[in-house]
């Protein structure tokens, strides 16, 4: 985070760099009512939670699937509370191919990234700004992504190739 920060305020760009659990509504509230009453107004909200479970849908149990689902889902949907009034430059949420494709070993991750597509979807309806980023995998090789132990092979038989970070 410092790397980037420093380089969108070397392009002029005011940076806070914040954080907290987005899944708990009122530590949000709180975050962001502080930083509105030190006087920064917040444009934009990204929301990059990552939350993977490397678990087949049958053997998932109700709290694995509700911890998977607490930052992606519940994080957003508490940023979507929080700022579903005010006018924001963007609202960016990270989602996965696996919303779109699904896995048989990323079930709750899918139906989480599945979420946040609808409510980029749903904001925009409402007028809101909302934009939905996708992100295919990223190549282990390179260090990125949670599709670290995927099989790369079984992966391109289905068309999908593995992406390097730095590209993304």
């Amino acid at each position: 985070a410092r790397e980037l920060s420093e380089e969108l305020a070397a392009l002029g760009s005011r940076v806070t760099v914040a954080s907290c659990d987005v899944g708990d509504l009122d530590a949000l509230r709180a975050l962001k009512d502080g930083l509105e009453q030190d006087g920064h107004r917040i444009s934009t909200v990204f929301h990059a939670a990552g939350a993977g479970l490397l678990v087949p849908l049958p053997d998932t149990d109700v709290d694995e699937f509700a911890g998977t689902l607490h930052a992606k889902v519940g994080g957003a949907r508490n940023l979507d509370l929080l700022f579903d009034r005010d006018t924001l430059d963007a609202f960016v949420l990270f989602s996965s191919i696996s919303g779109v494709w699904g896995s048989a070993v990323h079930g709750a991750y899918a139906a989480a990234n599945a979420y946040l597509d609808g409510l980029a979807e749903d904001r925009r309806s409402r007028g809101l700004a909302a934009t939905s980023v996708v992100w295919g995998i990223w190549n282990p090789e390179d260090g990125g992504g949670m599709a670290a132990e995927l099989v790369e092979e079984n992966l391109r038989g289905h068309g999908v190739l593995f992406m390097p970070p730095a590209v993304a």
